[in-house]
């Protein structure tokens, strides 16, 4: 394995990833990342659609070359050893993978097959992962019958046959309901709660925040933030005067009228008819804040302070939520598998 430098060292690193580029025609995808994920811990990339997250996730996996940089998984090098990262990862990718025509069970098998684990052993990690992922009942449906949420949990655990030691989930509850992308936080945790590394993208700051020990923030292919989810916050600071009102012309008013009060900018919701502000001072500026709006023609429903939270880093860090930005330059990137003609072939 290559020396680590200095920012890296002295860490036990299941991921590495240095200095990464990668331009499709005119447009930069990646602009010199760099990220470490220590073993058996999960990071979580967070970044607005177009930030690069994919981009880096298929490098990692050895489906997309690199214009620059270098990229390592368990010590192997990506482009140098291809073969050998395939059999030591899996990967779950934005969309559930699997045969629609063949059962949950045969799925699994299928995968099994694929990295040559022989059909006993095939077949008895098939049935494990069937119960561990509540699908035992399911096994013998077509997975064409199954929900959102149960597809998801077959991938997944098509993703885990072969005992991967790193295992990359790209937005893995993309499109799923609130219960289900619930169910699926749970079997990350419970992955992650058994030593699994885990490189995880996602555009729903909750989720990171539940579920990534650390995070690291791109947008426009540079990493912006990097840290625990209270660093990120306290990059933030001070706490959030939020108030919504009847018209959302009056959004402009109250917004001046607090100027005096904001330690940063405003950011107005027409949809929601709401204002957020950084403010000092605590509930001083709440009571400063209700005094400034006091017989004005602003119609306030409601009014409090709150703590920062991860959206608020992606509008102080970003200037604009987290679900904004354009597509990445390699739309529909990746469905979830590597090429399973590959020897070793991962998922």
């Amino acid at each position: 394995m290559s020396v680590l430098t200095p920012r890296f060292a002295g860490m036990s690193n299941a991921i590495l990833v240095e200095g990464l580029q990668k331009r499709f025609g005119s447009n930069t995808a990646l602009a010199g990342v760099d990220l470490a994920v220590p073993e058996g811990s999960v990071l979580g990339l967070l970044g607005p659609n177009g930030a690069g997250k994919t981009t880096v996730v298929r490098i990692l996996t050895t489906l997309l070359q690199p214009d620059g940089g270098r990229a390592e998984v368990a010590g192997v090098d990506v482009l140098r050893e291809p073969d050998r990262v395939r059999s030591l990862i899996g990967l779950t990718g934005q969309y559930a993978a699997v045969d629609e025509y063949l059962t949950g069970f045969e799925n699994l098998e299928m995968v099994g097959r694929l990295y040559r684990l022989g059909r006993q052993q095939s077949r008895a990690r098939a049935e494990e992962l069937l119960e561990r992922f509540d699908l035992t009942d399911a096994a013998a449906r077509p997975a064409k019958t199954y929900s959102g949420g149960m597809r998801r949990r077959l991938d997944i655990a098509a993703s885990l046959i072969a005992r991967p030691r790193v295992l990359f989930l790209d937005e893995p509850t993309t499109g799923l309901d609130p219960r289900s992308r619930l169910g699926m936080w749970e079997f990350i945790a419970d992955l992650a709660g058994g030593g699994t590394t885990i490189l995880l993208t996602t555009q729903y700051l909750e989720e990171a925040d539940r579920l990534a020990e650390r995070m690291v923030v791109i947008d426009r292919g540079r990493v912006i933030a990097r840290g625990t989810a209270d660093e990120l916050k306290a990059q933030v600071g001070g706490q959030r005067l939020e108030l919504t009102v009847g018209r959302a012309g009056d959004l402009a008013e109250a917004a001046r009228l607090l100027v005096p009060l904001s330690a940063g900018g405003a950011h107005p919701d027409e949809q929601t008819r709401r204002l957020s502000l950084p403010v000092r001072g605590g509930t001083d500026s709440l009571a400063e804040a209700l005094r400034l709006l006091a017989g004005t023609d602003v119609e306030v429903l409601d009014i409090g302070l709150r703590r920062p939270d991860l959206d608020d880093v992606f509008l102080s860090l970003t200037g604009h939520a987290a679900e904004d930005g354009e597509q990445d330059p390699d739309a529909g990137e990746t469905a979830g598998r590597v090429p399973a003609e590959t020897a070793g072939s991962a998922r």
